[in-house]
């Protein structure tokens, strides 16, 4: 169990391959709506389109340590990592967001990491998702531009040391 505020409880078992619908349609929703403050409309048909492939995006789920947030009984938000310690997808529905569970959800990741003996975190984050992040403890090591289905995108680079360094900034 994830405790996203003294209020709310938030499980968030690992990722099962019945999961895959549920988290493409969340996908979806938070980077179609969220999102969209801070990247344009051809921005957002590149990064989450109409198609995406189930199969392939189950195997990302498999492949990595996947966990789904579930309050009320339906994905409200899911995270992953990869073994090198690299955050891949952090996701946040519109109807979820603003209640403290993706801070819960990357601190569930820092105890996962640290269990494993891992002493930093990285990740490229989106603009919108730069906030939550830096509220964990990243921090920004370079913005870059990414190519997404022609698309160019900002995103920045982000790092968290778990031993109580200081980011290589």
């Amino acid at each position: 169990m994830i405790a996203s505020s003294p209020k709310h409880a938030v499980f968030a078992p690992p990722y099962r391959a019945g999961d895959v619908s549920s988290l493409i349609t969340l996908f979806h929703a938070s980077v179609r709506n969220i999102a969209r403050a801070d990247y344009a409309d051809p921005q957002i048909k590149a990064w989450a389109g109409d198609f995406i492939d189930r199969a392939p995006f189950g195997q990302r789920c498999v492949e990595k340590s996947t966990w789904v947030a579930e309050p009320d009984d339906r994905a409200a938000r899911f995270c992953d990592i990869e073994p090198d310690a690299h955050i891949d997808m952090l996701y946040v529905h519109p109807d979820f967001q603003r209640r403290g569970v993706a801070r819960a959800l990357l601190a569930h990741i820092d105890n996962f990491a640290q269990q494993r003996g891992l002493v930093r975190l990285h990740t490229e984050a989106s603009m919108t998702a730069r906030p939550v992040f830096e509220l964990r403890g990243f921090h920004v090591l370079a913005e870059q531009t990414v190519t997404v289905r022609g698309e160019s995108l900002t995103n920045v680079r982000m790092e968290k040391w778990l031993d109580g360094r200081r980011s290589r900034q």
